[in-house]
């Protein structure tokens, strides 16, 4: 045990010291997949969450299906169909690595015993993963192979030895006592960021690694696409789209909103900023609406307790943002090992960019789903092998506290952080339709005023102890994340996916690249390949 002055503390809780080869921030399944390729790898492994593993994060509460293709010309033409709605961007290479990885570890938990739902055929049907129970085993057996989990235990700040990520400092919830890892290399699972917005398991996802791996050097990509947004029967916060497919859409008066050979989200979203939108499943045939009762029961809960069938009445729904969590932007990957740039910091699942895997389109929840298996094996190997060329001397090496903003002012302090007044600043920036789903370059403009200016009332706060030290830092990760995506989308002159600019509606040949932000008190923005990551002219 070691006194930490770093981290601010309430009473006088003795802080917690250890070590470890690998650290994982983040219990969602990219962390867990990552814990457990880490330990399969040999080397000791600690895992700390926010909340509780095997409950927090968007999949726990909610069933979802996974990108699941057989190798082979199947797999070949599903890759090539998707390529063109990716807007470009997508790189078959990176596709395919992730469903040969995907499909290899399903296969691997049904082995383990995952009770998969079963076919009409009486055979698993491994394309399906109920949220709940699939968190709970993965919980057990990342326990089972020995990680050390520490819940409750959000991770405030990334530690540095001058050269190399060496660890994190956090608080213990429970407890509150401040807590210090250091370690041989670190995987970020730490989820994307929902800004705010009332949405499944969305409430700690604040964008807490983006904030950490800038800090310590790391750069963001794919953040413009930071746009995608579910409909959700009104006013519940169940943004599960599957039924949806089978949904037709009315104005208050009941005159259709034509959605066929259009961007239904973007019709529907255009008749919200018009007034009241009403749904109905009308379009599902009875075999259909079956299926859908047996295989999605929680996306009926709100309806039913409402009274309303939803295959024969039609109700209010809107269209709420999901932000970078079905978005794509994230941490900017350098190579197949989800490698940031930073020696000994890696990013998995929705913490780092999709843009690889899906380009300017939402990944939704298959190929999302693919991607936390794949990206959190990859990256728990590699961090793994590099904890071990260093191992001698992970204990014992002088690290210092990377964080900076809402943790220690720039300069004298002047006052209290105000936290909610933060986090009210961005929803109400980044969650209106007629801010983030259609763009402008004078809205972008005004709210990165704002938005800018919440940034540097950050700098000069004076930190609050333990549990507002968690407050403060997740409304600057809000504020740093909101200042990415907007700079990005400025970046980004034209249409393309969810990148939806009113005052640009087309989309620029010139313009299959990549955007990389960087920076925090400035923020820049550069041109890359989307496949290499390298700059581009």
């Amino acid at each position: 045990m070691i006194d930490s002055p770093e981290i601010p503390r309430r009473r006088n809780a003795e802080a917690l010291d250890a070590w470890t080869d690998v650290l994982v921030i983040g219990g969602g399944p990219a962390g867990a997949w990552a814990a457990l390729a880490a330990t399969e790898a040999g080397v000791r492994v600690m895992l700390v969450d926010k909340g509780y593993l095997g409950t927090s994060g968007a999949t726990a509460p909610s069933n979802t299906g996974t990108w699941f293709v057989p190798p082979g010309e199947g797999r070949r033409l599903a890759i090539e169909q998707r390529q063109p709605r990716t807007g470009g961007l997508a790189d078959p290479h990176w596709v395919e690595r992730t469903l040969d990885t995907a499909w290899e570890k399903l296969h691997c938990l049904a082995d383990w015993g995952y009770s998969f739902p079963h076919g009409d055929d009486g055979r698993p049907y491994l394309a399906n993963l109920r949220g709940p129970d699939y968190m709970h085993f993965m919980r057990r057996r990342v326990l089972a192979a020995g990680v050390t989990v520490l819940d409750h235990h959000p991770a405030l700040e990334l530690l540095g030895d001058g050269d190399t990520v060496g660890g994190a400092a956090g608080i213990d919830r429970q407890h509150d006592r401040p807590w210090r890892i250091r370690a041989g290399a670190v995987v970020l699972a730490t989820g994307g960021c929902a800004f705010g917005e009332r949405i499944l398991g969305a409430a700690t996802l604040t964008g807490d690694g983006y904030l950490m791996a800038a800090e310590a050097g790391a750069a963001l990509a794919g953040m413009e696409f930071s746009a995608q947004y579910a409909f959700t029967p009104k006013p519940s916060a169940l943004n599960k789209g599957l039924p949806f497919r089978w949904a037709s859409f009315t104005r208050q008066d009941g005159t259709p909103i034509a959605t066929a050979g259009r961007d239904r989200h973007a019709a529907v979203a255009q008749a919200l900023l018009e007034g009241p939108v009403f749904a109905q499943y009308d379009k599902a045939e009875p075999d259909v609406r079956a299926w859908l009762r047996q295989g999605q029961p929680n996306c009926f809960l709100p309806l039913d307790r409402s009274g309303v069938d939803p295959f024969t009445e039609r109700w209010p729904v809107t269209l709420r943002c999901e932000g970078t969590v079905r978005g794509v932007g994230g941490i900017r990957l350098l190579d197949d090992t989800c490698a940031t740039g930073v020696p000994g910091l890696y990013a998995v699942g929705d913490a780092a960019t999709r843009e690889r895997l899906t380009g300017a389109i939402s990944g939704g929840g298959g190929p999302n789903s693919s991607w936390a298996i794949a990206s959190g094996n990859w990256a728990g190997r590699a961090a793994a092998i590099f904890a071990v060329r260093i191992r001698a001397r992970i204990a014992d090496r002088p690290v210092t506290p990377l964080g900076r903003a809402g943790l220690r002012p720039a300069g004298t302090a002047r006052g209290a952080l105000a936290p909610h007044e933060l986090a009210r600043a961005v929803r109400e920036e980044m969650l209106p339709l007629d801010r983030n789903f259609f763009r402008r370059e004078t809205t972008l403009r005004r709210s990165l005023e704002r938005l800018d200016a919440c940034w540097g009332e950050l700098q000069d706060q004076e930190p609050g102890d333990a549990l507002a030290a968690v407050k403060a830092r997740e409304a600057a990760a809000l504020v740093a994340t909101s200042r990415w995506a907007y700079r990005s989308a400025l970046a980004r002159t034209e249409s393309r996916g969810m990148h939806r600019r009113r005052d640009l509606p087309d989309a620029d040949p010139a313009l299959v690249c990549s955007f990389q932000a960087s920076g925090l008190d400035d923020v820049r923005v550069s041109r890359a390949d989307p496949r290499t990551s390298a700059p581009a002219p």
